[in-house]
Parts: structure tokens; sequence; C-alpha cells
């Protein structure tokens, strides 16, 4: 299990710092320091100083007493997980400029964007290399192909090889996300790893913002978007620092011990750990891909649609809308940290209920009423929609052993991409029943409700549980132990 921080003063996040029964007597008689699981080497006190970039990142709130080691990781990943939001937002925010330099006939749109996106699902074979190869090692590569493709995209001169690029560089930023959720999850103690990953999440989504406010120069730049594209590069500068001091997680060292250089497993088939994963966990992977296509297939529409309906239905002009998404959107990463915290206290199972039934009504509200309620509608809508991610994040990397842990996090961003691209399907074909885009995102909306229902019945609580302890199925461990004994 996970053993508690010596001398450490619980600090959740959002509430008051305090004491629990798990933090009094941690240390015995003679002073020794606990030692952390994976690995059996001193750990080192968790403290309440914050580093420096941490004042930057008002919206996180008060966080948790964490080790320098907890904060180094989670201000390395972080840093450069933003700039995958970057990439991901200049593409539509610079989507008329784009078309316009390169030709692109306006039916082709949206087939360009479904195929950007579908790059996505090419992050699961390198997630399946990282259970294989370390975290650290993906991690770097990821952040150095996609920032060197996101530079490249600026010297593409014709719509194939921007697409091309752009989904290649989809590919390795998704695989960096995804990896950077483990490495949150493998190193945060079991208390706080709810809200390690929703702080991952909140200064992640900040990527959109910088986007925004880098799109509002896109005029006076020499050379327009593409020069926007080039200051993509901006984590190349920081690799060779991270390179010397991010650390392997613990639990993968540990991993890596205990495989002791097996040859064989380098030499199986390139789907083995899916296979693996499938046979194994079969009951908690499929209710995984199931809840998170749901919510994609929701969220998708719901979000892409909302600057055309306040446009469309409300007559806000350009102008406004992009103030909006800057200043409302500020408020609405709150989602991340805050669910993150609030699941870490009252557990995975009641915050997902909770952000997914209000995502549900918020979506409602803001496609179906009108009036001055839509900038708040459109602020909470993004607030329940970042915020029911977090807690099927937090499963993806809870629910599974180390060895299969990044291949469950890369199949759920795998589903997240088909239900994404699926919602916006759904939605246009029920355009032809309803004859209105807004009436078909809010019945595909309805769909999320049946997600409370099936991480209750397949999931158990993983909040403040070591990964070891959610990791095992006790029905699996039952057999096990049964073998032997039927075998004797």
């Amino acid at each position: 299990m996970d053993l508690p921080r010596p001398g450490l003063h619980r600090h959740d996040g959002f509430g008051p710092p305090h004491r629990g029964p798990r933090d009094r007597g941690l240390r015995g008689s003679l002073g020794r320091p606990q030692v952390s699981e994976p690995t059996g080497e001193p750990e080192a006190p968790a403290r309440d100083g914050r580093p420096g970039w941490y004042r930057l990142t008002w919206f996180l709130g008060r966080p948790p007493a964490l080790t320098d080691r907890q904060w180094k990781v989670l201000g390395l990943v972080a840093i450069v997980s933003l700039f995958e939001q970057y990439d991901l937002y200049l593409f539509s925010l610079n989507l008329k400029q784009i078309q316009a330099d390169l030709a692109i006939a306006e039916a082709s749109l949206g087939w360009l964007g479904s195929v950007v996106r579908a790059g996505a699902l090419f992050s699961i074979p390198i997630a399946l290399a990282a259970d294989r190869m370390g975290r650290r090692r993906l991690l770097l590569a990821t952040v150095v192909a996609y920032t060197l493709l996101t530079g490249a995209t600026a010297l593409a001169q014709d719509t194939a090889t921007f697409v091309v690029l752009q989904f290649l560089a989809r590919s390795f930023a998704v695989a960096e996300t995804l990896i950077a959720v483990v490495v949150i999850a493998e190193e945060f103690p079991a208390e706080h790893r709810g809200w390690g990953i929703g702080a991952l999440g909140a200064i992640q989504a900040c990527g959109a913002g910088i986007a925004g406010i880098a799109f509002g120069f896109v005029d006076v730049l020499p050379h327009g978007w593409r020069d926007l594209y080039l200051f993509g590069l901006g984590p190349l500068v920081a690799v060779a620092y991270w390179r010397r001091n991010l650390p392997e997680t613990e639990r993968f060292e540990a991993l890596r011990q205990e495989r002791d250089g097996d040859a064989g497993l380098r030499a199986s088939p390139p789907l083995a750990p899916i296979v693996h994963l499938v046979r194994e966990h079969p009951v908690r992977i499929g209710a995984l891909i199931l809840a998170v296509l749901v919510v994609a297939a929701a969220a998708s529409p719901a979000a892409f649609f909302a600057p055309k309906f306040l446009q469309d239905v409300h007559g806000w002009s350009p102008a406004g809308v992009a103030a909006l998404t800057f200043l409302g959107g500020m408020f609405a990463i709150i989602g991340n940290p805050l669910a993150g915290w609030l699941s870490d206290r009252h557990g995975r199972r009641p915050i997902a209920t909770v952000f997914g039934a209000g995502f549900v009504v918020m979506t409602l509200g803001f496609y179906g009423l009108t009036g001055f309620m839509a900038p708040a509608l459109w602020i909470l809508l993004i607030f329940t929609m970042m915020g029911s991610e977090v807690p099927l994040a937090a499963f993806s990397a809870e629910l599974f052993p180390t060895a299969q842990r990044s291949t469950a996090s890369g199949l759920r961003v795998g589903a997240a991409s088909v239900g994404g691209i699926a919602g916006l399907a759904i939605v246009s074909a029920l355009f032809s029943v309803t004859g209105s885009n807004w009436t078909g995102i809010m019945l595909l909306c309805l769909a999320v409700l049946v997600v409370p229902v099936v991480v209750w019945a397949a999931f158990p609580e993983t909040a403040r549980r070591s990964l070891e302890e959610t990791s095992r199925e006790p029905s699996r461990e039952g057999r096990r132990r049964a073998e032997p004994q039927g075998s004797a």
C-alpha cells in the first residue's frame, strides 16, 4: 500500500490544511523515515513550499504538500503538455488563413479536420512502447517529434503536406499527453493523484489561451499563421534541461528490475500488450472505453459548435466569441483541478457522476435557452466537460498494473478520438431528422447519463488507495490463490 509521507501535514488543494489519522505517528521513537513502496529507498519529506512557476497558476488553488521530486515532475510534464494544446487550437483558430493560403476548398475543410484529428489514434502504438521502454524515454521522444512537426508545418506549401505534418504531430502530441498522465499517477501519492492529474490538465488547457493571444497578432506577423507554428518549437529549448532532470518513475524502474532484461518480452508481437490487457481485464477496459467513447461523442460537438451557435443564434461578433473563449476559459479550466481535488476527497465515482450530470444539464441549457445566460452557461459547460474527463483519466491509470498502464491510457485516448469523430458525424446525421444541429447536440448529450451507471457497475473506488491495490481484480486474485490448492 502507499505509505504516508513523513511529517506531512496533509493539504488537499482547495481546503484548509489538516492532519488526518494517517498522518499521526509517522515516525517511530527513533525517527526513522518511511520508505517508498516501489523502490524501498528513503523518501524525501513532503513540504508546503511551492516552486516559483506555481504563482502563474492561480486557478489551481492551494496545492497539497508535495515532495521536491513531485513538484519537479509536475512542472516538467505540464509545460510541454501546454504546447500540445497550443498546437491543437492553433489549427482551428487559423483555419480561415490556412484555407486562403493553401487554396483549400470549402467542402474539404471538414474532411481535413477529421483526418488531422484521426492522428490521435496512432498515439496508441507509442503508448504500447512506453510500457516496454519506459515513460521518460518515450516522453522525451514524443516532445521532440511533435515539436519538430509543428515547426515544420510552417513550411507546408500545399494541403497534402500540411495534413500529413499535422496528422503526425497530433499522433506524438496526444501520446505525450497520455504518458504524462501515467507519470503523474505513478509519482504522486494516493491521496493527491486526482489533484495532480487535474492540475496537469488545467495547465495544459492554458495552451489554448496562449494560442488565442498569439492569434491576435496573425495579421501583423511577417509570415502570418506560419510564424505562429514556428513559435511551437519552444519546447525544444527545454528538452536539454528536461533530459537531465526528468527522472524515470519509480514504479517503472521497479518493473524494469523485475523483468531483468527479459528478451522474450521485447520480442513479443507489437499488439501483445493490448491482447494481454483485454484478456486479463476485459470488464474494466471495456467499460473504460465505453465511458470515454460516450463522453467524447457528446463533448466534441457541444464544444465545436459553440462559437457558431453564439454567432448564429445570439448574434455575437467574432471578437466577442474570442473574448469569451479567453476570459471565460480562464474560469472554466478550474474544473480540472477542482474535479481532481474533489475526487481525491469524495471518490472518483461520485465526482464522475456529478460532473457528467452537470455536463448534460449545461449542454441542454446552453443550446436550449436564449438570453443573457449564454456566457455563464458556456463557461459552466466547458467547466463540467473538462471536469468530467478527470475521473476517467484517473481510472485509466489506476485500474491497471504498471506493465499495462500506458497501454490502457492509449486505448482511452483512442476511444476519445473515435468518440469525437463519431459525435460530429452523429450530429450531422440527426440534422436530417431534426432540422437543427442544436437539437442534435442536445439529444446526443443525454447519452452521457449512461456513464455513471457504467462507472458504478464496473469500477472499484480508487481514490486514496495505492496503485498496487487498485490494479488488482478480486476475482483474478481469488482464482490465483485457488489454483495451487486445486492442483495439489
